[in-house]
């Protein structure tokens, strides 16, 4: 599928003057990002230097890594392969907040810590021998050849509304995958504990962009939200059995539904969208089905638990090895 340029009307010409307003604020809030930021890198978690004797401690990591469980295994392989897909989402920003310096020094700055994640998590795998690397390898390849072509893509405004639950979502599923492997591996649980945090300072930032959005143009900014907020895809939505990796996640109590319920719910009182006034008809229809949704997505979310039964997966990732989740 090939994207084709934005046609700019009236709605989305304004959208981009508003945004091009920003540039003071955003500037701002990249300098306060790097200032609380504590930059990190993989080498420093896995030493490979030519200096470097670690056979030792590879053999040490690798007997650690036996521990680490098969339904934490399939998380760490979406965790891996989401991360991995950074290529679509640069593309997606540059597509969709235009040509902007501070657009084009925040993208290329995000996307320099972003690229660390799935580095750090692939030298783990390959280090540990967690998984079959080289099904990992064919995933990865597919996925990224897959593309990523969301609805949100051609409004600006749903960049940011997209980003914000997405990276709640991602910091939400690092940190609880550490959890899974705390015991048994510390390594992988520091990993996983450094990636949620640089995914948390993104969601922050994300998130006052859309709250200075929605301060100079709440009604376009709520009718936006509510055209995303429902419900998002994650980024590994167009990867081979993603259905399967998700439905491990969710029944490891990792991440789903009701996750997702609390991301809108903190979404909802970090914009203060219920206490908007001054709306127009678009904005306060908008308001109303934005404050609908987290009613909505507890009963999603009472549904699929009450059709839970016992399941069996099997992943080549993980060897092929077969789990019995209830």
């Amino acid at each position: 599928m090939q994207e084709e340029p934005m046609p700019i009307n009236g709605c989305l010409r304004e959208k981009y003057e508003v945004l091009r307003d920003l540039e003071n604020p955003v500037r701002e809030m990249i300098s306060r990002h790097e200032s609380k930021r504590e930059l990190w890198f993989p080498s420093e978690f896995l030493p490979a230097d030519q200096e470097t004797n670690n056979e030792k401690e590879l053999a040490e990591l690798r007997r650690r890594a036996e521990g680490v469980s098969d339904n934490a295994r399939v998380a760490i392989a979406l965790n891996t392969l989401t991360e991995e897909g950074l290529p679509h989402f640069h593309r997606l920003i540059a597509l969709n907040l235009g040509d902007g310096p501070h657009w084009t020094e925040w993208n290329g700055l995000w996307t320099a810590e972003e690229d660390r994640h799935g580095n750090i998590l692939r030298d783990y795998i390959r280090d540990s021998r967690l998984m079959n690397f080289s099904v990992l390898d064919r995933l990865q390849f597919d996925y990224i050849r897959s593309g990523f072509y969301p609805a949100w893509s051609g409004d600006p405004y749903k960049v940011f509304v997209y980003t914000s639950a997405q990276e709640k979502a991602t910091a939400v599923s690092h940190l609880n995958t550490g959890k899974l492997v705390a015991d048994s591996e510390p390594l992988l649980y520091a990993i996983t504990q450094k990636i949620a945090q640089d995914e948390s300072r993104h969601y922050a930032f994300y998130l006052n962009v859309f709250k200075e959005i929605i301060a100079r143009d709440p009604n376009a900014a709520l009718e936006s939200a509510a055209g995303v907020m429902p419900s998002i895809d994650m980024p590994g939505i167009s990867m081979a059995n993603f259905n399967e990796y998700a439905d491990v996640v969710r029944r490891s109590g990792i991440y789903g539904p009701r996750d997702y319920q609390k991301i809108v719910e903190q979404l909802i009182s970090s914009w203060n969208i219920g206490l908007l006034t001054q709306l127009n008809d678009i904005g306060r229809k908008a308001q109303d089905k934005i404050m609908s949704i987290p009613a909505r997505l507890q009963k999603v979310a009472e549904f699929i638990e009450s059709r839970i039964g016992a399941k069996s997966f099997t992943f080549d990732v993980i060897f092929g090895r077969v789990l019995e989740m209830t």
